[in-house]
């Protein structure tokens, strides 16, 4: 099967929809914005759901949800039909100085030691994300990097469980992989990485890199609940 999306080609790419969040919560309030956010596993049941993952990040004390969705449509029946009503039942909205969201569609997978982002959602401990912005025109070779470069260099240093790159807006793309643990990552940061950002050239797609390495919450997990078999 080949995709188009955005321009760009794809082959074997199933289309799924990413949201990415970022709130400013004080300190005071970070006990009471987790226990909001454990609060969503009242959305295990809704259709289209994949997973939502998050955590702190410990460069800069904010908190980030990463969410994936079988489809557009499938995100849209949710905040349509539950979205307000579970957030305003967490007293998030409350706790927190600036939420940011972003949303897109997938524009190409990455495979890992796990075979699907279902299973890597219930088992990674670290989340790691490239939040990057490109220069006019880029956006082709930035895929082809990802997908030459990237996705196989990652997978070849082991505890990558799989990954994705939404694309979130003009210019804008969120790389995600999903990690087994910090050593894992660590490892790869040592070993792999500075011989794969010679490789890419990311000074000729770049306009901006925010980075963030983010330790996953085990109670902000929601996965979908097993389904039911009667009979």
């Amino acid at each position: 099967m080949i995709v188009a999306v955005s321009g760009c080609v794809r082959r074997g790419l199933k289309i799924m929809w990413g949201k990415w969040i970022g709130c400013g919560v004080p300190t005071a309030a970070r006990e009471r914005f987790s226990e909001g956010q454990r609060a969503w596993s009242a959305i295990t049941d809704q259709e289209g759901l994949i997973g939502q993952v998050g955590g702190w990040d410990p460069a800069t004390g904010r908190a980030h949800v990463l969410g994936l969705w079988t489809d557009a449509g499938a995100y849209d029946r949710f905040m349509d039909e539950r979205h307000d009503r579970v957030f305003a039942g967490t007293g998030q909205g409350e706790g927190c100085t600036a939420i940011e969201t972003a949303t897109g569609a997938t524009v190409l997978d990455m495979a890992g030691e796990m075979t699907g982002l279902a299973p890597a959602l219930r088992s990674a401990t670290v989340l790691r994300v490239a939040d990057c912005r490109l220069l006019p025109g880029r956006e082709e070779h930035f895929l082809e990097v990802q997908r030459a470069v990237w996705a196989p260099g990652m997978a070849a240093a082991g505890g990558m469980l799989a990954g994705t790159v939404t694309r979130l807006g003009d210019r804008r793309f969120l790389v995600t992989t999903l990690w087994s643990g910090p050593e894992a990552h660590e490892r790869y940061v040592s070993g792999h990485l500075p011989p794969l950002r010679a490789r890419a050239g990311l000074q000729e797609d770049l306009h901006s890199l925010t980075g963030h390495l983010i330790p996953l919450e085990p109670g902000w997990r929601v996965l979908p609940a097993p389904a039911v078999t009667v009979g």
